[in-house]
């Protein structure tokens, strides 16, 4: 926690806390702050459980220290995984897009070659077979009358 702090730093600190506390006050205020600092580790670790409980056991691995800016650089940088694709690298190479085009493709030709209604799809709930065609094409509309409003479109203003 103190990595930073040298013994010249800590001499500093320790006449400050006698100048200002005083001799009589100064264990109690070592007290008071030593209990503060627990307090805000058994926080910050409650904290940290709550949310690795949330995220779930996918997460069960994940360590708040490779949030770290440096960690996170020693991580993806200097070991050559550019941009973090590595954790990608399994999805990628489990999808094989010429595959489930091809799966695609060969869905729609055997569904154009179906001698049944002539490729047509049956919607009907009874399973009745229907002659009539289903029109998907935009109606042309009348237009407006002179001095008729268009209508309001809340969602698209």
């Amino acid at each position: 926690m103190f990595f930073d702090i040298g013994l010249p730093e800590l001499l500093a600190l320790a006449i400050l806390g006698v100048l200002i506390f005083g001799p009589d006050k100064l264990p109690k205020v070592i007290q008071d702050v030593t209990g503060f600092i627990r307090k805000v580790r058994a926080f910050s670790d409650s904290a940290k459980e709550d949310i690795r409980s949330e995220l779930g056991p996918e997460f069960k691995d994940f360590e708040f220290d490779d949030l770290r800016p440096k960690n996170f650089v020693r991580k993806h940088v200097l070991e050559k995984d550019e941009y973090g694709l590595k954790d990608l690298q399994e999805i990628r190479d489990g999808f094989d897009l010429k595959k489930e085009m091809a799966d695609v493709t060969d869905a729609v030709r055997s569904y154009d070659d179906a001698p049944s209604g002539g490729g047509r799809l049956n919607l009907s709930k009874d399973g009745a077979s229907s002659s009539g065609r289903i029109d998907l094409t935009k109606k042309p509309s009348g237009g407006l009358a002179p001095g008729e409003r268009p209508p309001y479109d809340t969602d698209a203003t």
